[in-house]
Order: structure tokens, then sequence, then C-alpha cells
């Protein structure tokens, strides 16, 4: 499986959550009666997300993304004919 890159360029906000997560006895499910855990809302910069928070009075962090380092190969470099270790099976 292959990770994409859609939607990496969006800014997001979320919710603190107001109530801890609770565990439904029975079946073992785990619920919260915090309604604001399901909102998400994407931003294009992360000006545009500071100012929505800003305008409408909610508290904000900024965590700046992480410097992904992937290595970019492909399914058919395993049978390529100068490889050190020959690939078998």
């Amino acid at each position: 499986m292959q990770s994409g890159t859609a939607r990496t360029g969006q800014w997001v906000l979320e919710f603190e959550p107001s109530q801890p997560r609770s565990i439904e006895p029975l079946m073992g499910y785990t619920s919260s009666g915090d309604m604001k855990r399901q909102i998400r809302l994407r931003f294009d910069t992360e000006e545009a997300a500071i100012a929505y928070a800003e305008k409408n009075g909610i508290a904000y962090r900024v965590e700046k993304p992480k410097k992904t380092s992937r290595r970019v190969i492909s399914y058919a470099e395993n049978f390529r004919y100068d490889r050190k270790v020959p690939w078998t099976h």
C-alpha cells in the first residue's frame, strides 16, 4: 500500500475535547457526549485558519507539519538488472 499526498496542503482546525471518552460497559464501545469532536474545518492557508479562530473567539494552537522523509521507489525497482543483491523467489 502506498500513502498518497492528497489533502496534505491544507490546515485543519480541530476542537479540544471538553469531556473525556467513556467506555460503554455492555459492548465496550467508546463514546463521548462532546459534539465538537466531530467538527474539522479545513483551510487553504495557515493565515485563514488563524483569522477564523480569532474572528470567532476560539483559542488556538498552531502545530507545524512535520517534514516527511520518504524514499521514492517503485515496484519495478525490484526487478532491475543492476541490483547489488539478486532478486530470487
